[in-house]
C-alpha cells in the first residue's frame, strides 16, 4: 500500500488485482477489494453468461441423409436429362433412364442421398446443365 502525499491510503493495483501487499502479510482489508461509498464490493471479474441449451423436443439426428431431388420442365429434353444423370453421377444408362422417366411421369425424382454439403454441390452442377433441382432433408 502506498501513502498519497495528502495522507490518504491508496492501492496500486498489480497483475491478477491484487494489492501490493495481498499476500505479503497485510492486514485483512488490504487483501479486499476497494469498497464504494456505500460499503459495496467492486469486483471487476466478469459478469456470468447464460447460455441457452437446445430443447430435448430438437431434432439432432446427425445421420438423417439429404436427398438431391430433380423435377419435371417444359424445357430439357428425355435424352439430355438422361445424358446428365449418366455424366453427374455415373449412373449406367438403365438407372439414368428410370430416374428420367420418374421425373417425366411423376414430376420429381430423387437422384442422390448423402450429406448436407454434398447434396448442395449435385444441385449447384445439376443447375450448371440446366436442370431444375432442390435439397431436401429425408423424412
Amino acid at each position: 500500500m502506498k501513502i498519497a502525499p495528502d495522507g490518504a491510503r491508496a492501492h496500486s493495483i498489480g497483475c491478477g488485482g491484487r494489492t501490493d501487499n495481498a499476500g505479503k502479510g497485510g492486514d485483512a482489508a488490504d487483501e479486499r477489494h476497494e469498497q464504494g461509498e456505500r460499503g459495496a464490493v467492486m469486483s471487476t471479474a466478469p459478469a456470468p453468461v447464460e447460455l441457452e441449451r437446445p430443447g430435448t423436443e430438437e431434432d439432432v439426428r446427425a445421420d438423417r441423409p439429404w436427398l438431391a431431388i430433380v423435377w419435371n420442365d417444359p424445357i430439357n429434353l428425355m435424352s439430355y436429362v438422361t445424358y446428365v444423370f449418366q455424366t453427374v453421377f455415373g449412373y449406367p444408362k438403365s438407372k439414368a433412364e428410370k430416374l428420367m422417366l420418374d421425373v417425366h411421369h411423376k414430376g420429381r425424382a430423387v437422384v442422390a442421398k448423402g450429406t448436407r454439403e454434398e447434396m448442395e454441390r449435385d444441385v449447384e452442377i445439376l443447375h450448371s446443365y440446366g436442370l431444375w433441382a432442390t435439397v431436401k432433408r429425408d423424412d
